[in-house]
């Protein structure tokens, strides 16, 4: 999270300054269990960004546990889980400021290069659920590889690096993501 808040405030201070709210959420943290991806305590973080509203931090942040777990079905979970809060949002423009790994595995299938961005907007008339909706990434960002133009074409699934020891079934997982 601490990487993410230094993103946000660098990139987006101007806006956020303005009153545009900055929502924290757990869902959309790094994809793995490194001592560099769980993060730090809400009271250790609530004291070095004051600025921000903590109270939407799920409590259970930063066990790498339910939801939040290091697995396959912890970050299929989770990014159906971040889907759907993005879906559900009433604003009609959203950044997210997130982690490469997580956005690849859990939420959009892209591989992102530091500082590089994608524009998406939910299928029109997909009322999938399950899945928490389909991203449809927009032309403008798709065909150069990011707006930036610094990240890989296409859309990249899960594999089996993406969850260690969880070698069977990936093929699994991937299946069940929603197609882009």
């Amino acid at each position: 999270m601490r990487r993410t808040l230094q993103t946000a405030q660098q990139s987006l201070g101007w806006l956020i300054e303005r009153g545009v709210p900055c929502v924290l959420r757990p869902e959309w943290q790094e994809n793995s269990a490194k001592p560099c991806d769980r993060g730090t305590e809400i009271p250790v973080m609530e004291k070095e960004w004051p600025q921000f509203d903590w109270s939407t931090v799920d409590p259970v942040y930063p066990a790498k546990t339910g939801l939040y777990e290091y697995s396959k079905r912890g970050l299929t979970e989770r990014g159906i889980a971040a889907r759907k809060w993005l879906k559900a949002r009433p604003e009609k423009v959203i950044a997210v400021v997130s982690h490469s790994g997580f956005l690849r595995v859990g939420v959009s299938y892209r591989k992102y290069q530091n500082a590089d961005f994608r524009i998406f907007d939910f299928a029109e008339g997909d009322e999938d659920d399950a899945v928490g909706g389909r991203l449809v990434e927009w032309e403008l960002t798709e065909k150069n590889g990011g707006g930036l133009g610094k990240s890989p074409k296409g859309t990249f699934n899960m594999q089996v690096w993406d969850a260690p020891g969880e070698l069977e079934g990936i093929e699994e997982v991937a299946n069940e993501q929603p197609k882009i």
